[in-house]
Order: C-alpha cells, then structure tokens, then sequence
C-alpha cells in the first residue's frame, strides 16, 4: 500500500512538471518581431536592427521576460510543495508477537493531505503569473519597436546628412574655383578690390557651411554607433565587401 501510494504521488508530480513546462515552452517563446519583419538578405538596415537589439535596454526587457517565465513554472509546480505526506504504525507492526500472529489490521497507515482550497488559490496565482509574463513580453515587444524605430531614422538621417555634404562640398569647391578665378583677375587689374572681396567671403561663406554639415553627419554616426555598439564605419565597410 505503501508503495502504491508512493508511486501514485510521484506519477502525479511527474505529470504536473510536464504540463508546466510545455506551457512555458509555448508561452514563454522569444519574440517574433526579428523573423517575421526582416529586410532582404544582406540590407544594412537588418544588421543595424540585428545590433540595436543586443543594446542592453533591450537586454533588461529580454531578462524580464525570463524571470515572468521562472515565475509562472515555479507557481504551476508550487502544488507539489503543498502535498502534506502522513502515516503512522502501530505497537504490533513495531514489536510484533513472537507467535508471529497480529490480529490488528491494517499494520501502518499512510495518507497525503491537500489544502481545501489548494486548487482555487492556485488557479488565482497561476493566472497572475500568465499576465506577468504577458506584461513583460509586451514590454520587450514595445522596446523591440522603439530600438528599431530610433536605428532606422538614425540611418535615414545619416543618408540624408551625407547627401548634403556631398552636394555642398561640390557648391563649395565651385565658389573656391570663383574665387581663385576673381584673385587672378584682381591681381592682373581686372576687377576691383570689391569683387574681390566679395568673391572671398562666398567661398568662405559655403566653407562654414560644409563644415557644419560635415558636423552634423559625424554626431549622427555617433549617435548610431551608441545604438548598435560598433564603429559605423566598420559596419558600411563591411556591409560593401558582403555585397561584393
């Protein structure tokens, strides 16, 4: 009786386990955001999101999840903590006659005792801990979205500052030649002082400018380097070698 008992009480552990851990495998799966919205093979947007995610705020948002997920398999198992194992023998099974006959039966006894209320309070805690979890996944989702977002227009605004210094470094070399066109005349008498000048301060005027820009566009692959935790540079350099 014994035995069976023991046997009994773990085949039922043993079946509380497995149905706690394959919903936590079910429930507690990594976010799908990166496999199901991906750019084509090879896009430099897709390594840039690839290294934004490993940003340790989206390391904290991952671990959160794991936690959510400890806790809801250890409340869907906390059953087997509550098991209250009992049993008791009595005078003859311990000191048995030496005419080896008892007539006192059964000689043990074994029971378990369960709280009346074990199932309900657990049923409350397990759906607490399901909303936990669902909180902490919806929070990494939400930062998934967020890193994402922030990498993309960092890299837009990257394209579009280096396309504004490509187009002012050519206006700029273009008032240097003017202006070196207009020295030459003033020095052969051709123009005044004026012009001269006036071809000077031009050129100066769009130097200033591309040095802004050129400002400008290093911040932003300062800021994007930040994000993705590696030289920008070496990223693009990288990124043209794959493609070749």
């Amino acid at each position: 009786m014994k035995r069976n008992l023991g046997l009994l009480l773990l085949s039922f552990g043993l079946f509380i386990s497995g149905f706690a851990q394959r919903k936590q495998n079910s429930s507690g799966s990594s976010s799908t955001y990166l496999s199901n919205d991906t750019a084509k093979k090879g896009d430099i947007r897709e390594k840039l999101v690839q290294l934004a995610i490993q940003n340790p705020t989206y390391e904290v948002a991952d671990r959160k999840v794991a936690i959510a997920n400890q806790e809801l398999s250890k409340t869907k198992n906390k059953i087997l903590g509550q098991v209250v194992l009992s049993g008791n023998l009595n005078e003859l099974s311990i000191n048995p006659p030496k005419d080896g006959y008892n007539v006192y039966y059964p000689r043990y006894n074994i029971g378990a005792t369960l709280p009346l209320d074990l199932f309900i309070t657990r049923s409350k805690e397990i759906n607490i801990a399901k909303e936990n979890l669902g909180i902490a996944q919806a929070e990494r989702n939400e930062r998934y979205r967020l890193i994402k977002a922030e990498v993309l227009t960092a890299y837009e605004d990257y394209l579009m500052a280096k396309q504004k210094v490509e187009f002012q470094s050519q206006i700029t070399q273009d008032a240097f030649q003017e202006y070196k066109q207009q020295e030459r005349d003033f020095s052969d008498g051709i123009i005044e002082q004026k012009e001269y000048n006036a071809g000077f301060k031009k050129w100066t005027e769009e130097q200033s400018r591309k040095i802004e820009m050129q400002r400008n566009l290093n911040v932003i692959k300062l800021n994007i380097e930040a994000m993705i935790g590696m030289p920008f540079d070496e990223l693009l350099s990288g990124y043209e070698k794959d493609k070749h």
